[in-house]
């Protein structure tokens, strides 16, 4: 789609933005998988908290993947705030979800992909710079 796109995008780094949007989405989908595996769970009252954080930045991420998405009427200031959000809720939930990787595979598969996506939005904040 990025390359469909009618008009210049300037001088952004395309590889990063891509690897940023497609890394909101995967995050986003890992995080809801993962609370829903969460509630299933026979200990889910210790598991609370992870659903919670799991909620908040599958939301997060799916907002800033959509933003990223987004090109018209540009805001460097708006994407560097959501995508600074994105990177810190990612890695409040990768910190929660590695709490219970030891006894929950979904949730170690959830932090990996919590990772990667802090990760890649701190790169494109980099190349933003």
């Amino acid at each position: 789609m990025l390359e469909t796109y009618p008009k210049d995008l300037g001088d952004i780094d395309r590889d990063k933005l891509v690897a940023c949007t497609q890394a909101c989405y995967q995050c986003s989908q890992a995080c809801t998988a993962c609370a829903d595996a969460c509630l299933s769970e026979d200990m889910v009252a210790e598991l609370v908290k992870c659903v919670r954080t799991n909620l908040d930045c599958a939301d997060i991420c799916a907002t800033t993947g959509a933003v990223l998405s987004r090109h018209t009427g540009y805001d460097a200031n708006r994407t560097r705030t959501i995508l600074e959000a994105c990177a810190e809720a990612c890695k409040t939930c990768g910190d929660e979800c590695e709490r219970h990787a030891s006894m929950h595979e979904h949730c170690r598969l959830c932090a990996e992909s919590c990772r990667s996506c802090e990760q890649a939005c701190r790169e494109l904040l980099t190349a933003l710079v």
